[in-house]
């Protein structure tokens, strides 16, 4: 028997180790899906942000934010864990035989700097670069893992049955919900939005780029999912680990095919970025519960993130809210689908908790992230000049360029 528990706990804590690999590598794919879909001009500095954030979050969340979100007993009310600094040196299982404490700190860590991610590409080619390294502090640290604690640290939510599997809600809503409050205080791009509502097409500067981003991210989405079952050393947890993977495949290739054919009879053409976000919209619908749904059921409800995400994008942008890569719309708006849709295949859920959740996710963090990004603006600002948006980011805030031999300068 105990030959076991150590074969279990071995094989459970390389699962959730190599499960957290998976979803690392995802900030590549945001990487290079943001950098896809900004102007080459920007390129430079939108790299520099998504690695920096994983850094200050990876740091962050082990100074503060881990021991936010999982106090344990020593959580002060359900609804305020209480601070707690420093992840300590010892390294012990979680239940004595289940896994290895650091692995889910490892597992943790990178699901924050994904929430984290999402900001970047919402607010890009017009943000000051360490003013949003700012925010990412406080983001990181404090807002993500207080709203992860009401639910994944054994709050108020998980008590009134709120289910959120992945993080539709606690991860990816998270990040567009103070994504939206960012956008709104920055204001759009110069040149996005005319005179009578007409909105001019930014085009991002390398498609290539965006759909590899977009397939890593994908790939990262079996670490995201798959790895959220927390094991995988007993007959009921493989089964469940294989059925998400093929939920969470099949949703995204439904988000795909939907937002494809949504926008050719829209346009009457083949739209790449939507089809992208149509694999994301997916991603995200699923990640709620993975588990539950039939392959069919899951291809229908990533379908029907993706025929959501054309219509949250176009409508954002009749709104006057620019989001240069449709983060918002892919993670705020499909994420609240994939929420309240958890009812509809998992009968240990309902509509009321699922509600209850969503409306307290988005508001504790829109209303402290437009606080936080509030102070920013007055303290050290939140734009650059429209001088050096027209220049681009990459010489200002960087002092290189992405693509220096397309350069028009001497």
């Amino acid at each position: 028997m105990e030959q076991l528990n150590e074969l279990s706990y071995a094989l459970d804590t390389f699962y959730f180790l190599m499960a957290g690999a998976l979803v690392m590598w995802m900030a590549a794919g945001f990487a290079m899906l943001e950098a896809g879909m900004v102007r080459a001009k920007n390129t430079a500095e939108i790299l520099t942000k998504n690695i920096v954030l994983y850094a200050v979050a990876c740091i962050l969340f082990m100074l503060v934010g881990y021991n936010i979100m999982y106090p344990g007993d020593a959580a002060i009310s359900p609804y305020f864990p209480g601070l707690s600094f420093l992840l300590g040196s010892e390294n012990v299982a979680i239940d004595d035989s289940y896994y290895s404490a650091r692995s889910d700190f490892f597992f943790q860590v990178v699901f924050v700097a994904a929430g984290m991610s999402i900001v970047s590409g919402a607010v890009a080619e017009r943000m000051k670069l360490w003013s949003f390294l700012g925010f990412a502090v406080v983001f990181t640290a404090f807002i993500y893992p207080i709203q992860g604690y009401w639910k994944w640290g054994g709050g108020w939510l998980d008590a009134a049955g709120f289910n959120d599997f992945a993080g539709s809600g606690i991860v990816h809503m998270c990040g567009a919900s103070a994504a939206l409050a960012g956008v709104l205080l920055l204001g759009p791009r110069k040149g996005k939005y005319g005179p009578n509502g007409s909105v001019m097409p930014i085009p991002g500067a390398n498609m290539p780029l965006a759909t590899l981003g977009t397939f890593i991210l994908w790939m990262g989405w079996f670490g995201f999912n798959g790895g959220s079952q927390l094991a995988v050393s007993n007959f009921e947890n493989a089964n469940a680990v294989a059925a998400i993977f093929v939920n969470t495949n099949m949703s995204a290739a439904g988000g795909v095919v939907a937002a494809l054919l949504t926008v050719r009879l829209i346009w009457g053409k083949a739209d790449l970025t939507m089809a992208l976000n149509g694999a994301l919209a997916g991603l995200v619908a699923i990640t709620a519960e993975p588990l539950t749904p039939s392959p069919l059921e899951a291809t229908l409800i990533g379908a029907v993130g993706g025929l959501l995400v054309v219509f949250a994008i176009t409508t954002l942008d009749r709104l006057r809210i620019d989001d240069p890569v449709g983060a918002i719309s892919v993670h705020g708006v499909v994420g609240m689908f994939g929420l309240m849709v958890v009812p509809l295949t998992n009968t240990d859920a309902s509509f009321a908790a699922q509600a209850l959740g969503l409306v307290a996710i988005f508001a504790w963090t829109f209303v402290a992230s437009l606080i936080v990004w509030g102070i920013i603006k007055m303290i050290f600002g939140l734009r650059v000049t429209e001088e050096e948006e027209y220049e681009g980011v990459d010489i200002s805030e960087c002092g290189l360029e992405a693509y220096p031999e397309f350069s028009n300068r001497s």
